[in-house]
């Protein structure tokens, strides 16, 4: 009896070790272009752009996740009909290739507005493949867990999503190390998309050393695999009402608080707060660090006491706990208002004179080094423009702040707190690949648990830093104006959760 327990912790461990390599490079794939937003957007579109570079480069990267559902719906079909192995190894090769590709398209300085298209293109393939990727890898592994710890088997998968984002900002931050910050922003950016392929070609390999899942294999064997997986999936109304059960009770809310405490709060930091580039994702760094292994805490705990109120809980305290956070934010790197009364030193101001596109005239930039008696330091930088006709009306100064750091007090503070968020989508996102698993039959699994995930996450949670961006950029908002997006969505699901889902801890999943 020991032998055989063995040889099933081996087998599962094989199993989740090789789904979840995969599923982790496919993950950093697809949040490498969200963490270089402000490199890339730089790129793509006209020097002058200005805030609009971001936001239509937020627009790219949100086309990644809004095109996920169909993904879904065309890999979902495919994993139900031919099996769950060969559609995401299917996965893995597109989202690999496209990732690479991104890596050389020119810039909008060589091939102008088709820099952007090409880029946009290689998104919506990434968000396809995505698409297709998770539902194969949850679904593959709640297959082979035993009865009664699929909570805690799945909670791994769970883990390679925040991993993803953990390896992709590692990767950034230490190209941009390596190479300088001036060589990094004009070529270094593109290296973390070419390695990728490096690391896909390993996953390849293992992928294509494991075995179908045995619950898929049984029901093949019997002649029970469904002909017409998105018809059974979508036409039938007890399933379809599970559908969108799991869409509006679960995935909707599980997606907002998951792209909240991780993507907004790295980008709110960086573009509202002003941190420093390295300083905003050692931040995320750490707090993913020291979270990450509650995925699978949560994961396990729902095997004893049910999927239900861990997910609920934590939307909940999303709702209640992000504009506190939020405002703590912008008040602990305020150096405008404290350089008032706190300032330690100042450099010799640097300036650096440009010609404005297409015109005469002058753009002068006096930038200035400043620290701040608590520790924290920053630049400010005064721009003006100098109309090449004298008689011209001189425009007013404006007066920028970039690349603050923090003091040794509120680093520690901002990185609880965003631990704090991360802590949040373990609790949502840890047991929700068997919740989502246990909901439907073995036939049609893989195209009805995959539809609410990637609408969920990838419509309603990749959304996140593009819409909040975008209202906190509309005149007469405040910087905390983007919150209420999440804030709603994750209340409203909260609400229907509550209400119509039953707190299941561990179903059958051979039917």
């Amino acid at each position: 009896m020991q032998s055989t327990d063995k040889n099933v912790s081996q087998s599962i461990t094989q199993v989740i070790a090789a789904s979840s390599l995969g599923t982790l490079i496919e993950w950093y794939d697809f949040y490498i272009f969200g963490s270089l937003a402000v490199i890339i957007g730089q790129q793509l579109f006209p020097s002058d752009a200005g805030a609009s570079a971001l936001i239509n480069t937020l627009a790219i990267f949100a086309a990644g996740f809004i095109v996920r559902p169909f993904g879904a719906l065309v890999f979902g079909r495919l994993g139900d009909l031919i099996g769950r192995k060969y559609t995401f190894l299917l996965t893995l090769v597109l989202m690999g290739g496209s990732t690479f590709l991104i890596g050389l398209i020119p810039s909008y300085s060589s091939i102008g507005y088709a820099a952007p298209i090409l880029v946009l293109i290689l998104r919506l393939v990434q968000g396809l493949a995505l698409g297709g990727e998770y539902g194969g890898a949850a679904t593959y592994v709640a297959e082979h867990a035993p009865v009664g710890r699929r909570g805690f088997f799945t909670s791994w998968i769970q883990t390679t999503a925040t991993l993803g984002l953990f390896l992709s900002l590692g990767v950034i931050v230490l190209t941009k190390n390596l190479l300088g910050a001036g060589a990094f922003a004009d070529w270094g950016w593109r290296i973390p998309f070419l390695v990728s392929i490096l690391l896909v070609g390993v996953s390849i390999y293992i992928r294509m050393k494991m075995h179908e899942s045995p619950v898929f294999t049984k029901l093949k064997a019997e002649g029970k695999v469904s002909t017409n997986p998105l018809k059974e999936s979508f036409q039938k109304k007890a399933n379809f009402k599970m559908v969108l059960l799991a869409l509006f009770g679960a995935t909707m809310g599980q997606g907002v608080i998951w792209y909240t405490g991780q993507f907004y709060a790295q980008s709110f930091l960086e573009n509202t707060c002003k941190l420093d580039f390295n300083e905003s994702r050692y931040v995320l760094l750490w707090a993913i660090l020291f979270a990450t292994p509650f995925f699978v805490v949560f994961g396990s705990w729902s095997d004893k006491v049910g999927r239900k109120w861990i997910m609920l809980t934590g939307m909940l305290l999303g709702v209640i706990c992000y504009r506190p956070i939020y405002q703590y934010f912008i008040d602990a790197t305020n150096v405008r208002e404290f350089q008032k009364t706190e300032l330690k030193s100042a450099s010799d101001p640097v300036v650096k004179r440009t010609l404005v596109k297409d015109t005469k005239d002058s753009l002068i930039t006096t930038t200035v080094f400043k620290t701040l008696n608590n520790g924290m330091t920053f630049k400010e930088a005064t721009v003006v423009t100098i109309p090449d006709d004298v008689l011209a009306t001189y425009p007013e100064p404006q007066t920028l702040i970039k690349d603050v750091t923090l003091s040794g007090p509120s680093y520690i503070i901002i990185i609880a707190l965003v631990f704090f968020q991360v802590l949040l989508v373990t609790m949502v996102y840890g047991p929700i690949a068997a919740f989502l698993v246990e909901l439907f039959p073995t036939k049609i699994r893989y195209t009805s648990m995959s539809l609410p995930y990637h609408i969920g996450n990838g419509v309603f949670g990749g959304l996140v830093p593009f819409i909040a961006t975008l209202v906190a950029s509309f005149n007469g908002s405040t910087p905390l104006s983007g919150l209420w997006y999440p804030i709603g969505i994750a209340a409203l699901s909260f609400v229907i959760g509550a209400v119509y889902i039953d707190n299941k801890g561990d179903a059958n999943v051979a039917d």
